[in-house]
């Protein structure tokens, strides 16, 4: 598990069949780079939240089906900026 912020939507005019009805975010780790994870949770961008990888992102997602290698399992509550790039 990673702790990750919200950065933005992510919008698609096609998807998987698996991924249809799904939420996608764009997320970044602390360095800054950029993945797109999975949304089950509802975040919305700037939030912190703990991701969850590889074949364990699956379950989290709900569906082991689901085509997904990164999902979104929480939103911190308490955690800043500061903290967060140290």
């Amino acid at each position: 598990m990673l702790i990750q912020r919200v950065v933005r939507d992510l919008v698609t005019s096609k998807r998987n069949f698996w991924l249809s009805a799904k939420a996608l975010r764009v997320v970044e780790d602390h360095r800054g780079n950029l993945e797109v994870a999975l949304d089950p949770i509802g975040t919305k961008p700037g939030d912190f939240v703990i991701t969850i990888g590889v074949s364990a992102a699956r379950i989290a997602a709900g569906n082991p089906k689901i085509t997904t290698d990164l999902t979104i399992g929480g939103i911190i509550d308490h955690w800043n900026e500061e903290r967060w790039r140290s």
